[in-house]
């Protein structure tokens, strides 16, 4: 059967491979691994025929192409760790080859290995379609044009103020209907008062055979016959002046009613888009940059703001104007007005030819924006490690750097816009021109009076502002399409962690936690393999193990931060997926080894969970957590303002702080993931005291790196390479003389060396 291309096979590659073929042998599976036995990157390629395993360089064989018949292979088997995978090939008696891959090739080496085990067993060999169900985070998808649909979508929250949308439109009906009323009036006002005195006086002084004094009467009595006509001046002015005040009015409620409108449709976004981000998953935010998120949620709401309060407002009522001044123009004269809107065919086309170059430039602007405020969001926060090691000129260096994105991204637009709208204004310019000289001559051919091409005039010059105000908008709407783009891509994401469709509430929790044959992925990397670990109610377990064992990965799980790949969690003897995610977070206490704490007062933070807690439960759980005393010591005590991230407090306070903070809460299962590695000894001791009154009475799964602090578990779970190893209390596990032995010796004989060097100083000091 053939096999499909995979990513990092070229097609020399492949045709090298093919070369080899013997008669008869089809290539069943391939796989590019990207690392040689020395962990460089180096390509080559592995391939699985229906006879033999080729490859065009084995780790460690030079490079040179080696293959191996079926019969002879035992066994193939990958290893995932940290990032870094691994294939071997296994006879009977040795390994035949080894081969090392980067997380990105660990499906491809999987698939591998999967169809020469159907081989093996004569099962028909069926390569999976695709890989789109694999758990590889979400990389950026690809900057397709804003499309203006997305605007469309604001609908949804635009129901909510059906009201004052429907007054809105009745307003700018209104005052669009208000604005026709003025250049109406210069027809009659034209027509039937100024051209005809205007040709009465005319006449009488081209009349060469009158005397000057017969010319003067004559011109006398015309003037006497036009105060009746005259006299309806006042009234036409009039009319226009109130017109005029009307549209004016008219015009404010609309502005007022849709601004208001707008604000609150921007509010409604920004608050679901900020409610939804808090209920998707951990994964989702490990694959953006906080920066960005600040980015979308701020900077692309007010842009959408702006769009509909102005924008979207202007664009309504020069829609309208320029459909009922077009109706009128066409009822007025329809061949001048053919004539005169030729040039909006080229209008309409050079607008959309455009609008996809505009949308990427937006679009592109946009992500430049976010990339900007993403290193903010990295730098500030971060400032004190920037100053640590002198690197203030290359932050600012980079930040320069993505300013000068922003500026690249704002010229591309800025080359296309600037070419667009003075073109739009020369098209109406030339409409212009057509409707004076067409004009000019059907007024020539007596087929058209001069009432009616003021009045045209008029109307023909509104209609082409408003086109020409139209077309400026068409860089602030795509500008609104791309922020409305870069919102929905948050709405449209679902969260990895469902809520359940048939849900079981679990309210309040014994703490039972079983984990049957558990495997679990991030992304390709596989991280936990058939843990099956069961948690008495109450009991304390201890997880040790070496960085990338698992160890966080379990814990995360039992949070329910994600759901496990393969296997079951259960509480209680239920399922944890189906328990409403919030419901069951509040049975969850986790005191982390950098423990984060928000702006505000110590007795919010302390509240953060319960934040209706009486001033006395946050003084209990703060005494509980050794941090009464220290509280106390500070300028406004429990008032005392926390600064960003707690930067005011040192770690081993922030760290009770934290405890209090999961004592208030009364949880039933307590996460303790490092609580005191990161502090002195003797502060080590006060939380330590803390943490023995927080573990009391409930189901606890402490992760320490520092093993001392465990002795008091119930029992300690070893992790290695993310299945569990061993399994007992400390004294168990250190007659046995496994891994939780060698780890304990691990970290004695630094302090044991410490201490032998201390006490030979001493002696040499002395001169003993």
């Amino acid at each position: 059967m053939g096999a499909a291309l995979l990513d990092g096979i070229t097609e020399a590659s492949r045709r090298a491979i093919e070369a080899r073929l013997e008669p008869g042998e089809s290539l069943i599976a391939l796989l590019a691994t990207d690392l040689d036995e020395r962990l460089h990157f180096r390509e080559s390629v592995l391939a699985l025929t229906n006879r033999r395993l080729l490859t065009t360089g084995a780790s460690g064989a030079e490079g040179e192409p080696r293959a191996w018949p079926l019969e002879r292979i035992v066994s193939l088997k990958t290893r995932d760790r940290g990032g870094l995978g691994a294939l071997e090939a296994l006879s009977e008696s040795e390994r035949l080859g080894q081969w090392f891959y980067t997380v990105g090739r660990a499906r491809p080496a999987v698939e591998l290995v999967q169809a020469f085990e159907a081989l093996r067993s004569g099962a028909p060999v069926v390569r999976p379609e695709s890989s789109e169900d694999s758990e590889i985070p979400e990389a950026e998808p690809h900057e397709a044009a804003a499309h203006v649909g997305s605007l469309l979508r604001l609908q949804r929250f635009a129901r909510r103020h059906l009201g004052a949308l429907f007054l809105g439109v009745v307003l700018t009906m209104a005052t669009t209907a208000a604005g026709l009323v003025p250049p109406y009036l210069t027809w009659p006002l034209v027509d039937e008062i100024l051209a005809p005195y205007q040709s009465r006086v005319e006449e009488i002084r081209s009349d060469a055979r009158l005397s000057s004094e017969q010319r003067s009467e004559a011109l006398q009595r015309v003037r006497e016959e036009a105060r009746g006509p005259f006299g309806r001046v006042p009234t036409y002015l009039l009319a226009m002046a109130v017109a005029a005040l009307a549209a004016w009015a008219l015009g404010w409620a609309q502005g007022w009613v849709l601004a208001r409108l707008s604000e609150r449709i921007s509010a409604d976004l920004r608050n679901t888009t900020y409610q939804h981000l808090q209920k998707l998953s951990l994964d989702f935010f490990s694959a953006k940059r906080t920066g960005d998120l600040v980015s979308r949620i701020s900077s692309d709401t007010d842009r959408l703001c702006s769009f509909l309060s102005d924008s979207l407002t202007d664009f309504v009522t020069d829609v309208l104007m320029i459909v009922s001044t077009g109706a009128m123009l066409f009822y007025m004269d329809p061949v001048l007005a053919a004539a005169t809107l030729g040039t909006f065919p080229a209008v309409a086309w050079l607008t959309y030819y455009l609008r996809e170059r505009l949308s990427h430039g937006f679009l592109h602007g946009s992500r430049a924006w976010g990339e900007m405020t993403s290193i903010l969001a990295d730098t500030i926060p971060g400032i004190r490690v920037v100053k640590a090691f002198a690197q203030e000129q290359r932050e600012a260096d980079r930040f320069r750097a993505a300013n000068d994105a922003i500026i690249a991204a704002n010229d591309r637009v800025n080359r296309v816009w600037t070419f667009f709208w003075p073109m739009v204004m020369l098209f109406n310019q030339v409409g212009l021109l057509v409707a004076w000289a067409f004009g000019a001559w059907r007024v020539h051919d007596q087929r058209m009076t001069v009432g009616v091409l003021t009045a045209f005039l008029a109307y023909i010059a509104r209609f082409y502002s408003r086109l020409e105000s139209m077309t400026r908008m068409a860089g602030g709407t795509q500008r609104a399409a791309a922020a409305a783009q870069r919102i929905f891509e948050i709405l449209d994401r679902a969260p990895s962690v469902p809520e359940p469709a048939r849900p079981i509430h679990p309210g309040r929790l014994r703490g039972d936690i079983e984990l049957r044959d558990v495997h679990f992925r991030y992304g390709a990397r596989q991280v936990m393999e058939g843990v099956s670990l069961s948690i008495r109610a109450g009991e304390m377990i201890g997880l040790v193990g070496t960085t990338g064992a698992g160890k966080s990965t379990l814990v995360n799980l039992v949070c329910r931060f994600y759901d496990v790949s393969e296997g079951s969690l259960l509480v209680d003897g239920t399922d944890l997926r189906a328990f409403p995610v919030s419901e069951y977070r509040r049975n969850i206490g986790i005191v982390l080894q950098d423990p984060f704490l928000f702006y505000g007062t110590l007795a919010d933070n302390i509240a953060y969970g319960r934040p209706d807690a009486t001033r006395e439960e946050i003084i209990a759980a703060a005494r509980a957590a050794r941090a009464h005393d220290f509280i106390l010591q500070l300028p406004d005590g429990y008032d005392s303002i926390v600064g960003e991230r707690g930067q005011t407090l040192s770690g081993g306070e922030r760290q009770r702080i934290s405890i209090a903070r999961a004592i208030l809460i009364d949880p039933r299962i307590l996460i303790l993931d490092e609580a005191t590695s990161a502090v002195d000894t003797q502060t080590e001791r006060q939380i330590q005291e803390a943490l023995d009154n927080l573990v009391r009475g409930r189901t606890t799964i402490a992760i320490a790196h520092r093993l001392s602090t465990l002795r008091k578990a119930d029992r300690i779970v070893v992790l290695e390479h993310g299945r569990i190893i061993e399994s007992g209390n400390h004294e168990e596990l250190l007659a046995v003389e496994g891994a939780y032995a060698k780890l304990c010796r691990a970290q004695m004989s630094p302090v044991r060396e410490v201490i032998a060097e201390d006490a030979a100083g001493e002696l040499k000091l002395t001169g003993t």
